[in-house]
């Protein structure tokens, strides 16, 4: 989600029987599907999409209610966010035939249009997309060859997380990389993430001549690769932490002083006690983005229709007051805040309000894009394992 909190709540489905409930669907939908009709004449008839997506982007018992309002039941399965196996099962396994709507990690959408494995959104039939903010339609990657095949869903952009009371202020990545901090200092065991702040570094404090820190070329690579190695070795980092649970006890434990890492470890840390902030550095904000994607599968079935209106709901309001709630994540659309102006006892509009302005407010600044399929991407897996080597 290498991104993003994953509760254990969160990783159980809905199952279809209680969906197609309180969507007033009855016994013939069901019976289709236990008679082996498959999964077209039962997405047809229940207008259930099967919506495989990182983690994060599960509300859990809070579908149905979605269902409800969106005319259009998911069912959800996380797919563990990792890029590599999610385009393998895509272009050689049976991903499709299994799944109509995904939600990944922005940068894949190409590799994915060129292997057939996606195809592109009709934005007529979506259309709450007209409210998504300006800005976020215009990441690069959401389009190929002019056609929309990615749908900026959640947005957010991270940086530091720190101890004030053990550091000051702290506004640089160089932190991270301060001799003074040896030891009390870590990094994810994820390119997608530490490559880029590290590139970062370079290009914006060190001006070394880094194109884009987000696409790196093989010498570019190469030279922020063999400074992180460096540090490494010198003994610079207490450890590259892997998953949510090992990034919030570093800092629960007060293992570090430091750490790139994603924004709801702040949140976590304060609600243990702790003091701990979130960087705004000089460098900038690295943005990301998990995108949803319409699957080949879906078109073949019959399922697209459903996936449009699932998508659509996505961007209606609702749901972005939900995962604002659990997660402090944003839905790049003010139909959020229209939501929760029309439910206050269930979302305060002025904490809704609050979110979208912290997060436009990163965006204001200097951001470099994660890019989780950079054109050299084999290469980055290389180094990255010889940085864990090292």
């Amino acid at each position: 989600m290498t991104r993003r909190p994953v509760p254990s709540a969160f990783a159980s489905n809905i199952g279809r029987r209680q969906i197609l409930k309180l969507m007033g669907l009855g016994g013939t939908a069901l019976a289709a599907g236990g008679l082996g009709l498959g999964q077209r004449a039962l997405a047809q008839e229940a207008g259930t999409v099967a919506f495989w997506a990182t983690a994060t982007l599960d509300i859990a018992d809070k579908w149905p209610e979605f269902a409800t309002q969106a005319g259009v039941a998911p069912e959800f399965t996380d797919n563990g966010n990792d890029l590599g196996p999610v385009i393998a099962r895509l272009a050689a396994g049976n991903a499709n035939d299994l799944f109509d709507v995904g939600g990944f990690q922005g940068g894949a959408e190409k590799e994915l249009a060129r292997q057939g494995a996606i195809v592109p959104w009709d934005l007529s039939k979506i259309p709450n997309y007209e409210s998504v903010w300006s800005w976020a339609k215009d990441i690069a990657y959401l389009k190929q060859d002019g056609k929309q095949y990615g749908i900026p869903t959640v947005i957010n952009a991270d940086s530091i997380i720190y101890r004030p009371d053990k550091l000051g202020k702290i506004d640089s990545y160089g932190a991270i990389f301060d001799p003074k901090l040896k030891g009390r200092v870590a990094m994810e065991d994820a390119w997608i993430n530490s490559a880029i702040f590290t590139a970062m570094y370079l290009k914006e404090s060190e001006n070394q001549p880094i194109k884009d820190p987000g696409n790196l070329s093989e010498s570019e690579l190469g030279l922020v690769m063999e400074f992180l190695i460096k540090h490494k070795t010198d003994g610079q980092f207490r450890t590259f932490w892997n998953g949510w649970e090992q990034g919030v006890q570093l800092v629960a434990d007060e293992e570090v002083d430091a750490m790139t890492g994603w924004e709801p470890i702040v949140y976590e840390g304060r609600k243990r006690g702790l003091q701990v902030e979130y960087a705004a550095p000089v460098e900038g904000y690295e943005g990301w983005g998990n995108n949803t994607v319409l699957l080949k599968g879906a078109e073949d079935r019959g399922t697209a229709e459903a996936a449009h209106r699932f998508v659509d709901g996505l961007l209606g309001g609702f749901y972005g007051c939900e995962l604002g709630k659990a997660r402090g994540y944003i839905v790049p659309t003010d139909k959020n805040l229209d939501y929760a102006k029309a439910h206050p006892t269930e979302y305060a509009p002025e904490e809704v309000e609050k979110l979208a302005e912290h997060v436009k407010a990163k965006f204001a600044g200097k951001v470099f894009w994660q890019n989780a399929r950079p054109d050299n991407f084999q290469l980055y897996e290389e180094w990255w394992q010889k940085l864990r080597n090292a």
